[in-house]
């Protein structure tokens, strides 16, 4: 399959609903999700069941928000869902939305300038109709624009993120799909190589990870845990720190994972399940276990992966262990 009419349907949805203002943008969710529609979002929208609802909870309000919305994609691929045994259709976009922040959003103050927010959606099409949706975005990403500090300082870098060094993620044409089974081989493993982590004599990231990565991979992590640059600088800002912090986990697998040419991805609802023990992010142990939702997206460069996005709900995350981040942060914010 080369998936023109699914990536069709999608672009033609973005068209429509990036152009409409106030109550026309229900009239858009109306035309494009079926009736039984699932949108699973970043905390604190959690799950909705309409295209009514999200428009009213979280497309409404974030557009009078960010006036002059821009849609920048840097990846779009399509492709059939391994987790069902490949019967269901996805469709991936990832990129920023970027307007004027003009008006108080989530208790963020405006800024009067230009507002970036991360996104990576999940579009599942059935009979011509979007009838699932993952739509994870980088709220402290925001915040932080804003001059917050919901975190204590990051072990990579904060920045507004690049899409794909080659430039090469906007897969609007077909794409080989021989480069799409390789795409998948090479996130499967890597998953698999991690799962196997505490199953195995003690080894050290150092051998671990270029099983799986170029040396030169970059990950590009959510704000509150930031970016890194090849393993090295990865182990240093992320992967140690965490496997360091986070103690019992559970995978509790994928709801979707594909892979088109050269770029690949997956989300779960929750990917994982942790207790922390103390001094991940800055946080102390509290005996509570908390569930990670997660988008990551790769970009693979020969037999290896080389650049990853992830999306973290990290809200939701420390909310379960009792911290209300967007609250404390917000609290004595003037607009």
């Amino acid at each position: 399959m080369d998936f023109q009419s699914e990536k069709r349907l999608v672009r033609d949805y973005y068209a429509a609903l990036d152009s409409a203002e106030g109550p026309m943008i229900e009239d858009v969710m109306t035309r494009f999700v079926a009736d039984d529609y699932i949108w699973r979002g970043y905390h604190p929208f959690h799950e909705q069941t309409s295209g009514q609802d999200v428009a009213r909870v979280f497309w409404q309000p974030f557009r009078q928000a960010f006036t002059r919305m821009q849609r920048r994609m840097d990846i779009f691929i399509a492709g059939k869902n391994e987790m069902d045994g490949f019967q269901s259709t996805w469709v991936i976009s990832m990129g920023h939305l970027m307007g004027i922040f003009k008006k108080p959003w989530l208790g963020i103050p405006p800024t009067g300038k230009i507002g970036i927010m991360r996104y990576c959606e999940f579009n599942k099409l059935e009979d011509g109709k979007i009838t699932e949706t993952a739509m994870f975005f980088d709220i402290p990403m925001v915040m932080m624009q804003a001059g917050l500090q919901p975190f204590p300082p990051q072990t990579g870098t904060h920045m507004v993120q690049p899409g794909p060094m080659t430039h090469t993620g906007l897969c609007f044409d077909p794409q080989d799909p021989l480069e799409g089974e390789k795409t998948l081989a090479a996130i499967n493993f890597m998953i698999g190589d991690i799962r196997d982590w505490k199953d195995r004599e003690p080894e050290g990231l150092e051998i671990e990870l270029p099983r799986s990565w170029n040396d030169d991979m970059i990950w590009w992590g959510p704000a509150g845990i930031g970016a890194s640059y090849t393993i090295d600088g990865y182990i240093r800002g992320h992967s140690g720190p965490f496997r360091d912090g986070l103690g019992d986990m559970t995978f509790n697998g994928h709801l979707c994972r594909l892979a088109e040419g050269e770029f690949g991805g997956f989300f779960g609802w929750p990917n994982l399940t942790i207790l922390p023990e103390g001094g991940f992010m800055g946080m102390p142990a509290t005996g509570k276990y908390s569930d990670m939702r997660v988008i990551d997206m790769y970009r693979r460069d020969g037999d290896k992966l080389t650049e990853n996005w992830i999306f973290i709900d990290l809200l939701h995350f420390w909310n379960q262990q009792g911290v209300d981040i967007l609250a404390r942060t917000t609290k004595d914010a003037q607009p």
